[in-house]
């Protein structure tokens, strides 16, 4: 597959000085630096891709010689650097800014560069299932959380007591291991992490009894967590350095607490708004009444007036659920059905066909058939 232009790679024209050069270069590697991209592949081709442009363009002889022949020019000895990987890259061309470059966006040059000792321990993530009441007013949970945590004996070194470390014989103390071979095409140096050490350059000389060196035990702690008002499923707290305890006194991870809402008995949510269904007598639809209905708040009196028909829909101001690290809160909606007896005694009977002869219980379409209309499907129905 053919290479694409220098020029073109780093965005600057034929005639672009050492300066432009150089802070062209700059930003690319900023950009599309591995300490910056984790796991993207296409990001460490582009920052590969970027150095070599650099490494060409910025030598006098390979330019001339790139500017003339194109990239035939630099073919054999004396070609563009051959890279195995963005580390190679990294250590290649960290000295060209003075370290800087690298230094204040990546913490420090890679060229032996190791890893600090310990690792880093593990996140745990637990679900936290909450009452619409919890949610509404806000909650502390006291849970036990079974966990990784600190070896008290070592107090997470994994070393016995005085017994400390000694620079890793494998690789000197670096942490890191590098193969390097050559070729027609330049020098390719394969940069690994050291696997006696773990890349950080030390080894334990005696191990804890008590962990065999790990530096944590299983346990179970105690935690209080601290829920706020106006959360929703699929929110998450995160509480730093409550997670699995790192391996030879490493970082622990974090507790990740993720909310859920449990189904309610009268109640359903939607957004911060809470609904709840009243069904009432045809009386007090038709006469009016007072009723007590419940709220996340309390009990509330509702008037319900005179007439009022199915489906309703009464609002309890600020009877909701709060807004989330906000002011204010969501409405209770009361929405109004009215009970229709699927049974009937005889004497009730007559009297709902009694008042089947009043005109104002039919709707103005169907008042033509108060009389014998009514009677008939009465029969039919009973």
């Amino acid at each position: 597959m053919s290479k694409r232009d220098y020029y073109e790679i780093l965005g600057v024209s034929k005639s672009a000085s050492k300066d432009d050069l150089k802070s062209a270069y700059r930003k690319l590697a900023i950009k599309y630096h591995p300490d910056k991209n984790p796991g993207n592949p296409e990001a460490e081709e582009m920052f590969k891709e970027a150095s070599e442009a650099y490494d060409v363009l910025s030598n006098d002889d390979k330019r001339a010689r790139y500017d003339r022949f194109g990239h035939d020019g630099l073919r054999g000895a004396g070609g563009p650097s051959g890279f195995s990987n963005a580390e190679d890259i990294f250590s290649a061309f960290s000295d060209m800014f003075g370290g800087s470059i690298f230094d204040d966006f990546f913490g420090g040059s890679s060229r032996g560069r190791r890893r600090e000792r310990g690792q880093r321990g593990s996140d745990i993530k637990i679900p936290m299932p909450l009452t619409l009441e919890e949610i509404a007013k806000g909650v502390s949970k006291t849970i036990k959380l079974k966990k990784w945590s600190n070896c008290n004996s070592c107090s997470g070194s994994g070393a016995k007591a005085g017994s400390g470390h000694n620079t890793c014989p494998s690789c000197g103390g670096s942490g890191e291991i590098r193969q390097v071979s050559k070729s027609l095409f330049g020098q390719f140096v394969n940069v690994s992490i050291c696997g006696q050490c773990n890349g950080s350059g030390e080894i334990i000389k005696d191990k804890c009894d008590t962990c065999m060196g790990e530096g944590r035990v299983r346990g179970e702690e105690e935690i209080k967590i601290d829920i706020p008002a106006g959360v929703e499923a699929g929110n998450y707290l995160t509480i730093q350095g409550k997670g699995n305890s790192g391996k030879n006194g490493g970082i622990p991870g974090n507790l990740i607490v993720v909310m859920e809402e449990k189904e309610h008995d009268i109640f359903a949510r939607e957004g911060n708004h809470i609904i709840y269904k009243l069904t009432i007598s045809y009386p007090e639809a038709v006469l009016g009444t007072q009723i007590t209905v419940p709220t996340l708040w309390g009990d509330e009196k509702l008037d319900i007036e005179s007439g009022t028909q199915p489906g309703t829909t009464f609002t309890l101001r600020d009877k909701g659920i709060p807004n989330l690290n906000s002011y204010g809160k969501g409405n209770q909606y009361v929405m109004i059905n009215i009970f229709v007896p699927e049974k009937l005694s005889n004497k009730e009977k007559d009297l709902i066909k009694e008042l089947s002869e009043i005109e104002s219980f039919y709707p103005e379409n169907k008042k033509s058939h108060k009389s014998g209309f009514f009677e008939k499907v009465w029969d039919k129905i009973f």
